[in-house]
């Protein structure tokens, strides 16, 4: 629990853990990227076969996927130049209606200054569990106003942000306008939608809840074998606040290294299946 850890535990620098934690091959690249369209093609096989039962599960999956490669985007473990940078952030994005900007914009804030004040990816770790539901379908908007008005008028950010905006709205209106050719379009804009109401009770409530005043006790995080690898490693959110520059796919083993440093500071993790 956060009130038994302790207070003088110093970090190791990744040096001392191993820089190897840094690393991330070109397949292991390519595969982040490729995830959420292998998700995006196998929604519209599954359209296309008439199983609609199984398409909330397959946009599970793909919300998975583009979490997962957009942390990785943002913090710059992917390897990637800064133009395909600006370009994986738009096109993460777009795969869910969602800004990659805004998400950029406020997440790199929320490392900052969290626990502190105008943080608002943070703020649902501060909230009840009821106003955490009630702002599900503003919370994304909201952060989309947030990063629009830091952003330079004129400037690249805004850009961006208008045109994720714009696709956000076309994809729905344009499933509205094929709906008697095919409600596909729309369905999966909808899953889309109504999917992102989730995340600040998943993303940030959740992970936060109880946090002290320390970097140890600020999140939680989760040890096991099927919701780790199904959630693609995001359940190590302690190690990547730590760390945030280690990729996903090293967290598993980041956890390892830390696990005795941990336990002798008092944090313990939560077991999952």
């Amino acid at each position: 629990m956060p009130s038994a850890t302790r207070t003088d535990t110093v970090m190791p620098t990744l040096e001392k853990l191993g820089v190897d934690l840094l690393a991330t091959s070109p397949y292991q690249r390519r595969l982040a990227l490729a995830r959420p369209f292998l998700g995006v093609i196998a929604y519209i096989m599954a359209a296309y076969a008439g199983l609609w039962w199984l398409t909330p599960f397959i946009l599970f999956l793909v919300f998975v996927a583009v979490v997962t490669v957009t942390h990785d985007v943002v913090h710059g473990s992917l390897g990637l130049s800064r133009n395909q940078t600006e370009w994986a952030l738009f096109a993460m994005g777009a795969v869910l209606l969602e800004s990659g900007h805004a998400y950029r914009a406020t997440h790199l804030r929320h490392h900052r200054v969290f626990p502190g004040p105008d943080d608002p990816e943070g703020d649902p770790a501060r909230w009840s569990l009821v106003k955490v539901v009630l702002w599900g379908p503003l919370f994304l908007p909201r952060l989309w106003y947030w990063s629009y008005g830091r952003g330079k008028p004129g400037g690249a950010l805004r850009r961006w942000l208008v045109a994720e905006a714009a696709w956000a709205f076309a994809a729905p209106t344009a499933g509205l306008w094929l709906l008697p050719k095919t409600p596909a379009v729309l369905v999966y804009s909808t899953l889309a939608i109504v999917g992102s109401w989730v995340y600040p009770l998943l993303t940030v409530h959740l992970p936060h809840r109880g946090y002290g005043d320390t970097p140890l006790s600020q999140t939680h995080t989760l040890r096991g074998r099927i919701l780790p690898a199904l959630f693609l490693e995001l359940t190590y959110h302690l190690e990547h606040h730590l760390y945030p520059e280690v990729p996903s796919h090293n967290l598993s083993e980041l956890s390892r290294r830390l696990d005795p440093l941990l336990r002798s500071a008092g944090v313990r993790p939560r077991r999952v299946p």
